[in-house]
C-alpha cells in the first residue's frame, strides 16, 4: 500500500497519525527527562505498529522518522558519540529494516494470493457455468461455498441444460474429496452431462452415458498420488418437462431433494436409488426413474451433503428440512439468501466442507415462458436462477 493510497482513506489517515503521535510524544518526554532515563528505545513501537497495517514504503518512512527522532534525542543527551546512543540508533534502524522486509513479503504473498483467487474464480466460472435465471418455464438460483475459501472452488458441481424436446435437465453432484484436487473429476461429469443432456432422449440413457464416461475418464484426472482411495461422484439428475404436472429423477447415491409445495416440505426419497457414478461395477439392470409431482409454484431444493453435515460449535448437524419449512415464501434467490444466512449462523462461520445448493421453481402459470437461450449475465458469482417441483415421496 502506498502512502498516497493510504492517506486517501479517512481510516488510513487516522492509523498513520498513531505512529507519528507516538514518535512526537516519546521524543518530547525523553527530552524532558533526566539523562538517567532513556525512552528512545520505545520509538521502535512506531515502525512496528505501522508494519501491521501499511506497506513497506510507509513503514520505511515511519522507521526513518523514528531513527531521526533517536538521533535528535542523542544530540541533546550527550551527543552522537556515546556508545549507548549509537547502539540505540543502530538497533532502531535494524528493527525498522526488518519491519520493511516483512511488509514487502506480506505484499508479495498478497499479490500471489490475489492471482490464485483470480485463476480459481475463472476456473470456477468456466467449470460451473452459472445457470440462467430463467430456462423454459423454470426459475433457478444457486449458491456455492467452497471449504477452501482462498481457492473459491471445490468438488461440488451442478448444471442446468435444455433437452432436445421441450424439457430441462438438471444435475447436482458431489465429488469424493474437495478443493483443487477435485476439479478434474468434476469436469468429467459436467462435460459428459452438457454433451448428453441434448443428445439422449430419456433420463436413464443420460445416466448410463455419464456412468460410462466417468468410468472411462475418472482415473485419468483423479489425484491418485495424494488420494489413492476410491474415486466416485454422487449425483442427482432431474428431467423436468415444460408441460405437465410431473418430473422425473434418478439418484446416484446423492442426498434426496426437497419439494416445497404450499409451504409444506417433502423429502423425495428415491424408490430406485443407484450407486454413485464411477463405482464401475458389473452391469446391472437399467436405471429406473422416480416420477414426482412438480406443479406451477412449487420449488425444488437440491443440495450436497456439505449442507446437511454442517455442524454447529456444539456438534449439531444443520436441520435443513426443518429450517426450510420455517422460511417465508419467496422466490429461489430469496430462499437461498435465507438458507445462506441461517447456515453461516448455525456453523459460526464458513462450513467445513464444500457446499452447493440449487433452487428450481416452476413459474406460476400466469408468468410467460421465456426463451431458453444460453442465459443472461448470471448476476453475482454466487447466485443464479429458474423453478421446479418434487418427486413423489416414498
Amino acid at each position: 500500500m502506498s502512502v498516497d493510497r493510504l492517506l486517501e482513506q479517512p481510516s488510513g489517515r487516522g492509523l498513520v497519525a498513531i505512529p507519528l503521535v507516538l514518535i512526537v510524544v516519546i521524543t518530547a518526554v525523553d527530552l524532558r527527562s533526566g539523562t538517567d532515563v532513556h525512552l528512545g528505545p520505545l520509538l521502535v513501537i512506531a515502525p512496528a505498529l505501522t508494519a501491521s497495517f501499511a506497506g513497506p514504503r510507509l513503514t520505511a518512512l515511519i522507521g526513518a522518522l523514528a531513527v531521526a527522532a533517536q538521533v535528535f534525542i542523542a544530540v541533546f543527551h550527550g551527543g552522537l558519540g556515546t556508545t549507548n546512543h549509537v547502539a540505540q540508533i543502530i538497533a532502531l534502524a535494524v528493527l525498522s529494516a526488518v519491519g520493511v522486509f516483512v511488509c514487502a513479503l506480506r505484499e508479495r504473498r498478497g499479490r500471489e494470493l490475489s492471482r490464485v483467487r483470480s485463476v480459481a474464480e475463472t476456473a470456477q466460472l468456466a467449470l460451473l457455468r452459472p445457470p440462467p435465471r430463467r430456462i423454459g418455464p423454470l426459475r433457478v438460483a444457486w449458491l456455492y461455498l467452497a471449504a477452501e475459501d482462498e481457492t473459491r472452488i471445490g468438488g461440488d458441481l451442478f448444471a442446468v441444460a435444455r433437452a432436445a424436446r421441450p424439457a430441462t435437465r438438471v444435475l447436482i453432484g458431489d465429488v469424493r474429496g474437495k478443493g483443487l484436487a477435485a476439479i478434474g473429476e468434476a469436469s468429467v461429469v459436467l462435460g459428459a452431462f452438457r454433451e448428453g443432456a441434448h443428445r439422449y432422449a430419456t433420463l436413464p440413457e443420460l445416466v448410463s452415458a455419464l456412468e460410462e464416461s466417468v468410468c472411462r475418464d475418472l482415473e485419468e484426472v483423479a489425484d491418485t498420488a495424494h488420494d489413492p482411495g476410491e474415486h466416485f461422484v454422487t449425483a442427482l439428475l432431474l428431467d423436468i418437462p415444460d408441460e405437465g404436472p410431473e418430473a422425473e429423477m434418478i439418484s446416484c447415491g446423492h442426498p434426496p431433494p426437497l419439494l416445497v409445495h404450499d409451504r409444506q416440505v417433502t423429502v423425495l426419497h428415491p424408490r430406485s436409488p443407484t450407486p454413485p457414478l464411477g463405482m464401475c461395477g458389473p452391469p446391472g439392470p437399467g436405471h429406473r426413474t422416480d416420477p414426482f409431482p412438480f406443479a406451477p409454484g412449487d420449488t425444488l431444493l437440491l443440495y450436497t451433503d456439505g449442507v446437511i453435515e454442517a455442524r454447529s460449535p456444539a456438534g449439531d448437524f444443520y436441520p435443513l428440512t426443518e429450517r426450510l419449512a420455517s422460511f417465508p415464501a419467496a422466490g429461489p434467490e430469496a430462499l437461498l439468501r435465507h438458507i445462506h444466512r441461517d447456515l453461516l449462523s448455525h456453523t459460526g462461520g464458513q462450513p467445513a466442507d464444500d457446499t452447493a445448493l440449487l433452487a428450481v421453481e416452476r413459474a406460476p402459470d400466469r408468468l410467460p415462458h421465456l426463451p431458453h437461450g444460453p442465459g443472461d449475465d448470471a448476476g453475482s458469482r454466487r447466485h443464479g436462477y429458474p423453478p421446479g417441483r418434487a418427486a413423489r415421496p416414498s
